[in-house]
């Protein structure tokens, strides 16, 4: 554990310096699935801070492991490179009455600002963690990015990963519970025709509306709060033809891994009953985001209690408990305790107006650091 004073005076000495890096890194381009040029970039800034065990791996994580004084347990902390934005070009930033503007900037940019301040004052201070310590910018947290990344760092360390903390969002929010979902596209196809030569024929649209409506009359599990949605449709060619093709993404949500599951059965239900009338329905999975699994309660309640103590003592504010969908359903629909907080504060996250407050950024970086810092003696 690092003494106050000094995290104090290293976040007040440096805060310019981690303006600069947010202004650098939230111009880069990051769409999921092709944060190459982030990933690459915080290589290379990180090797510069005297990183010697930097990787990146075949998901775009970026690794950068400090050695604790046993190589196991593993601790994970990370913050996401992408954004939900599929520009591939510089991204728009604009600095306006003491505030950040651009795509991403506070999901996730700043909180990965923040963890890249935190590696540059271990990698400077030169002190061993206890357990291992794995600082990953991490790929693919937003939308059809399914969690790639996570799910790359679960994969290569598993049962040697004691605890994770993933930086994402904004101040004041610390997420301790997952919210899973499935995801699908569905499409419908026919023959089709001319709309008044043809007229009879099986019209896809039509087909792709009469399952929406069988969707949409599936009776929700009881245990636990569950939600589905058709997010869009499209199909069709102009207002005189029969459609022939039709689709559309459809979701359901829960907390329950058990009322995510009795959902995939009652959908391959619906898909199944009109398959077996004749019709020609596809269903591609677009991503799966699991449920919590049996995470062991007394050891999630106390990460999340060191989480809050460290987010009140910056911040002087209460912390408000949530459940969402986020890197830290990988970890606990495994059993292992994870925890998902903000460390800096903004707004219209998701839109390309989103902004974040400079001054905030502070006691980010304190947050941060105490969080590392917890790990070190």
């Amino acid at each position: 554990m690092f003494e106050q004073d000094a995290l104090k005076a290293y976040a007040e000495a440096h805060f310019d310096e981690a303006i600069q890096l947010l202004k650098t890194l939230g111009q880069i381009p990051a769409p999921s699935h092709k944060e190459d040029q982030r990933a690459s970039f915080c290589q290379e800034w990180l090797k510069k801070q005297g990183a010697g065990n930097v990787r990146i791996d075949k998901a775009k994580n970026v690794i950068c492991r400090i050695e604790g004084k046993e190589p196991e347990p593993v601790i994970v902390v990370m913050a996401h490179t992408d954004v939900v934005f599929p520009d591939e070009s510089r991204l728009p930033l604009r600095e306006e009455d003491g505030r950040l503007y651009a795509p991403g900037i506070g999901d996730d940019t700043a909180n990965l600002v923040n963890l890249l301040m935190g590696a540059k004052y271990l990698l400077e201070q030169g002190n061993r963690p206890g357990p291992t310590l794995l600082l990953v910018a991490n790929s693919c947290e937003e939308g059809l990015g399914n969690l790639k990344g996570s799910r790359q760092i679960l994969e290569d360390y598993g049962s040697r990963i004691r605890e994770w903390i993933s930086f994402d969002g904004y101040l004041g929010k610390c997420t301790n519970r997952a919210v899973g979902s499935y995801r699908y596209r569905v499409g419908v196809s026919v023959k089709g025709g001319h709309s008044y030569n043809d007229f009879g024929r099986e019209n896809a649209i039509a087909i792709l509306a009469e399952i929406i409506h069988d969707l949409y009359r599936i009776e929700l599990p009881a245990k636990e709060k569950t939600t589905c949605n058709v997010g869009t449709v499209e199909g069709g060619t102009t207002v005189n033809s029969i459609a022939q093709r039709a689709s559309m993404l459809y979701e359901f949500r829960s907390a329950s891994q058990e009322c995510l599951e009795e959902m995939k059965g009652k959908f391959e239900a619906v898909i199944g009953k009109w398959r077996e009338q004749g019709h020609e329905i596809s269903v591609e999975v677009l991503g799966i985001r699991p449920g919590n699994g049996p995470v062991d309660k007394q050891r999630l309640d106390a990460l999340t209690r060191a989480n809050v103590e460290v987010i009140q003592s910056c911040t002087r504010e209460p912390v408000a408990m949530r459940t969402g969908s986020t890197d830290a359903n990988i970890p606990l629909s495994v059993g292992i305790p994870a925890n998902t907080f903000g460390t800096v504060q903004g707004d219209l996250a998701h839109t390309r107006e989103e902004w974040i407050e400079i001054e905030s950024m502070r006691a980010g970086m304190m947050i941060a650091l105490q969080t590392l810092g917890r790990y070190c003696e």
